[in-house]
């Protein structure tokens, strides 16, 4: 055992009740939805957006990241475990025994945010692009806690490594210092995360909409692109492969990314919402000056 290594056995359940547990993951899951309910009040009260839809937008979120997240794990990951038997895809709907995948969760919460942008955008002047440009500063956020709380699951971390912050994963049985990736795409995403809320903090009013989420995909699934060369294989058919499936599937949202910028600089649209202002009408033409003759 490696002195310059740290020794990782915490446990993952923060306290129990009986059979009731609180995981740190479920905790850290719970307070990034939290953290961007607040964000969404401060957005909604600077560009005057009514907070009536929080709600139905808190509720849209949750379910669209938890359906996503876990079909994305089965769909991608595990396909012949939860799909060539009854009792595997009995197992779909059971969240709490693991497995989502963050792919998924952002494939899923693309559609979900286009239908809540096409109902509720309209009478409150933001459009699809819109809310994906603050959803993003929100997510990033989130998608910390989130990598924190795979580091308490001791899960997803990576190859054998010599570096003094290796991690010995010792609830998993191993023995040899491991990459933190977890920390490492923790890390990245929290930059990331203080980088947007600054751009929209100070440069609201001079970027435009579509930057956000541009610069969001690409830093946020390139840092995950290059980490994985790092990772330790998730499922055993990815041992043979050239990439891992989580980099085939960052690239799709890499060049999406690439495609919000293209779409911001031609479109030129201001990235707050802006409420339209009422034309005043035409004045009617009046006849106080008659001719003398009349």
């Amino acid at each position: 055992m490696s002195i310059l290594a740290i020794n990782w056995n915490v446990d993952p359940e923060l306290f129990r009740i009986g059979s009731f547990a609180v995981r740190w993951y479920g905790l850290l899951f719970v307070s990034g939805f939290v953290l961007g309910y607040w964000m969404f009040t401060k957005f909604f009260e600077r560009e005057n957006v009514d907070k009536r839809i929080l709600d139905p937008l808190l509720y849209t979120l949750l379910l669209g990241t938890l359906v996503g997240a876990r079909l994305g794990h089965c769909i991608f990951y595990q396909p012949d475990y939860y799909f060539g038997s009854w009792d595997g895809f009995l197992e779909i709907f059971q969240v709490w025994k693991g497995g989502l995948a963050s792919h998924g969760g952002t494939i899923v919460l693309f559609f979900c945010m286009m239908w809540f942008a096409r109902k509720y955008g309209p009478k409150n002047n933001f459009d699809f692009v819109w809310i994906l440009d603050h959803l993003c500063i929100a997510v990033a956020f989130a998608a910390t806690f989130i990598r924190l709380g795979n580091l308490f699951n001791s899960e997803i971390y990576g190859d054998v490594t010599s570096l003094p912050w290796g991690f010995v994963f010792e609830r998993r049985g191993e023995v040899e210092p491991k990459h933190p990736t977890q920390l490492y795409e923790a890390l990245s995403y929290f930059l990331l995360g203080i980088f947007l809320l600054w751009l929209y903090v100070k440069k609201l009013d001079k970027v435009y909409r579509g930057t956000f989420i541009g610069i969001f995909f690409i830093v946020c699934f390139g840092m995950r692109f290059i980490i994985e060369f790092i990772k330790e294989p998730q499922v055993e058919f990815e041992e043979t492969m050239l990439l891992d499936m989580g980099q085939i599937l960052s690239i799709p949202f890499i060049i999406l990314g690439i495609g919000f910028l293209v779409y911001a600089w031609k479109k030129k649209q201001p990235a707050r919402a802006v409420r339209q202002v009422p034309r005043s009408p035409k004045p009617t033409m009046t006849h106080y000056a008659k001719s003398l003759n009349d």
